[in-house]
């Protein structure tokens, strides 16, 4: 069946949340909260509406992908914008099937004609790279502590303006979010069991890994 990608519509917003929690439950750790966050990115000043994608098969939605803005920063001061994705989720009766690749794909065409200089990202190398993401310090970008996460990854939307730089990498605010009423939230779902799986192991260890 052929996969539509359109824009996020308000209708949209709860079948959203449901699709992320399902993708990313017991992915990372015991349970989730991103849905908790694609809930409250909508409302923050640095959502990007019009890079939020879903997509449909047939008239169900069982993806979706946000985006929202970023900065990098050199020694001297000088600032360039830049955007960030995420969450992505497909749900789980839906993945493997290319439906995250595609909205990857489509968000990255759509970012680049809008004029957008890179995206940069959190994620594991394994499943980026194939959409031309490197490792940040192929570009000198390091966190505001100066370091070159396995995980931070970066794709240019315009060749080169990313070079002859070194710069440090600062994701927007909404990512810091408040825990405050998520346990009441996260309680009008489905009830789904908390464990462990491989999964968590695997994202603490790239989550602490460095290139020096």
């Amino acid at each position: 069946m052929k996969t539509e990608i359109r824009r996020e519509e308000s209708r949209d917003h709860r079948t959203v949340e449901e699709i992320t929690r399902k993708a990313f439950w017991n992915l990372h750790v015991p349970g989730c909260d991103e849905h908790f966050l694609a809930h409250k990115l909508r409302s923050h000043s640095d959502f990007l509406a019009e890079l939020d994608f879903v997509a449909v098969r047939g008239s169900t939605v069982v993806g979706n992908i946000m985006y929202t803005r970023s900065y990098l920063q050199n020694d001297a001061g000088k600032k360039l914008g830049t955007i960030t994705f995420g969450p992505v989720s497909v749900h789980p009766d839906f993945q493997r099937q290319g439906i995250g690749s595609a909205l990857i794909s489509h968000s990255i065409r759509v970012a680049a004609k809008m004029g957008y200089s890179a995206i940069i990202i959190h994620g594991n190398p394994s499943n980026y790279c194939k959409f031309s993401f490197k490792g940040s310090k192929a570009y000198s970008i390091a966190t505001p502590e100066r370091r070159f996460p396995c995980s931070l990854l970066v794709k240019e939307l315009i060749p080169g303006i990313l070079l002859h730089e070194s710069w440090r990498y600062f994701e927007s605010e909404a990512y810091t979010f408040s825990q405050d009423g998520f346990e009441e939230y996260d309680a009008s779902f489905e009830k789904l069991e908390k464990t462990y799986q491989y999964t968590q192991e695997l994202y603490s260890i790239l989550s602490n890994a460095y290139v020096d």
